[in-house]
């Protein structure tokens, strides 16, 4: 799992742990197309069913290592409530066949706990990025420093962006009409791209939670794309497909990856634009790396990323 890429998570599920059907959807594919699964047993959980959600998280995981690991299976991961049970869960539980977990409220000042309660583990991390703070570009560029160490980039898998958990600071709600990007998280989405992929780790985007609107989660995904964002949380399996058709790659694309990693041009033409391997290459690798993952097309039908976001 150390060398497994951040592009893999695709559309990522969250899932109450007090779900009784979480069994069939790891081990029994359930869910059509699920690459990643989050049990969650912060937000989506009562405070009143945490003690539930905890022995069905616990059943969950013991009938995990009796059946083994799953080829094509999800990707499992688990997002306790805090560091506290974090810290419990990696003394209670047999985690040999979880991914790692989801950090609610990961911050600076909440970062040295965090390594303390799971830094030993295999687990590898997905930090949110959902608190005040965010808003912060010094903040956050205080954080990406603290996080950028051999020790740390081997833990973590991807930084999350917490994107209702930002609204609710700001006092508002998403848009059923517009995209995160057309509202004040546009900023942040910019800031985060620049201040944490500039170093090289992976993003990922929040839900969009307009679940009967599917063309307005289509327009988003151009620009989540468009920002290099790897993936994108779900909260519901119709959002699935619909996700991953966002990642995969058009064959003109693909072609460009291509010539721009295997030519030894200083620059050239190809399918109507310059290609500069110099600066093009880190680029080139994502795409073939999508292209591995979720398949290349002769066209996907999209429309200016720009244009979309305010149509």
């Amino acid at each position: 799992m150390q060398n497994l890429s951040p592009f893999a998570l695709g559309a990522t599920l969250y899932m109450p742990a007090t779900r009784d059907d979480l069994v069939d959807a790891v081990l029994f594919n359930k869910i059509e197309g699920l690459r990643s699964l989050v049990i969650c047993l912060e937000d989506a959980v009562a405070e009143k069913d945490v003690q539930q959600a905890r022995q069905n998280l616990a059943s969950i995981v013991s009938t995990m290592n009796q059946v083994g690991a799953v080829d094509g299976g999800p990707l499992v991961f688990i997002r306790p409530r805090d560091v506290g049970m974090a810290a419990e869960l990696v003394d209670t539980l047999d985690l040999r066949l979880v991914v790692g977990f989801v950090l609610p409220k990961f911050n600076l000042e909440n970062m040295a706990q965090w390594q303390a309660a799971i830094g030993h583990t295999h687990l590898r991390w997905m930090p949110t990025l959902e608190t005040a703070d965010v808003f912060d570009a010094l903040a956050m560029r205080e954080l990406a420093e603290a996080l950028d160490t051999d020790a740390l980039r081997e833990k973590i898998l991807a930084l999350r962006i917490g994107g209702n958990d930002l609204m609710n600071v700001l006092g508002i709600r998403r848009s059923r009409t517009e995209t995160l990007y057309e509202g004040p998280l546009g900023y942040v989405f910019k800031m985060l791209v620049s201040t944490f992929a500039s170093r090289g780790f992976a993003l990922t985007a929040p839900v969009c939670e307009v679940i009967d609107t599917p063309g307005l989660l289509e327009r988003e995904l151009l620009q989540d794309v468009a920002h290099g964002l790897v993936g994108k949380t779900a909260i519901h399996p119709s959002q699935i497909a619909v996700i991953h058709r966002a990642l995969s790659i058009e064959t003109a694309e693909y072609q460009d990856a291509l010539r721009i990693l295997n030519s030894e041009q200083a620059v050239f033409k190809n399918n109507g634009a310059m290609c500069e391997p110099t600066t093009h290459r880190r680029w080139a690798s994502n795409i073939l790396t999508r292209a591995r993952i979720y398949g290349v097309s002769p066209t996907i039908n999209r429309i200016d990323a720009k244009s979309a976001a305010h149509s």
